[in-house]
């Protein structure tokens, strides 16, 4: 376990992120709005939870208060909601920049009590893991949607990027 196999599982994560997008710009204004009966309800609603998600985390590793989370009923402009997520994603990227292999293993986090005794290496991959979870489920909302979507499966991330495919914006 080091620093730099987590900046590559958080440019696989920040990729498939983006990739959602990639099917998101398909969607009508109803379709990304829709309430549906699985998981958070609609894309919206997903796509506001897992920014927002990664934000508190990141902020709680960064010993730093974070800002107001977004609420999917007050915002509905996927733009707005993309720059937000953009600006969350620099916020990771400077964090991982600084990861080191011995802050692994630290406990940066007080508050909340039951999250003190988490390491760094632990929430690492329960970001990873939480932002797996809800692509899924988005994934499966876009496919009874009608849209053809795509795997997000760390392998093929590997794979391509190992081919020079993987190309994010």
């Amino acid at each position: 376990m080091n620093a730099d196999a987590f900046r590559q599982l958080y440019d696989y994560h920040f990729a498939e992120n983006r990739n959602i997008w990639h099917h998101v710009i398909y969607l009508s204004y109803q379709q990304f709005v829709q309430e549906v009966n699985y998981s958070l309800g609609s894309v919206r609603n997903q796509i506001v939870h897992l920014m927002n998600v990664d934000e508190v985390w990141f902020c709680a590793l960064l010993g730093i208060e974070p800002p107001v989370p977004y609420q999917p009923a007050d915002i509905d402009d996927r733009a707005a909601i993309r720059a937000r997520w953009d600006s969350v994603e620099q916020m990771m990227r400077g964090y991982l920049a600084g990861l080191r292999d011995d802050m692994l293993f630290e406990k940066p986090i007080q508050e909340p009590i039951e999250d003190r005794n988490l390491a760094v290496w632990q929430v690492l991959i329960h970001v990873i893991n939480h932002g797996t979870d809800h692509r899924a489920q988005i994934l499966r909302i876009l496919h009874d949607f009608g849209l053809k979507t795509t795997s997000q499966d760390f392998i093929f991330y590997v794979y391509d990027c190992s081919l020079g495919l993987n190309m994010s914006d």
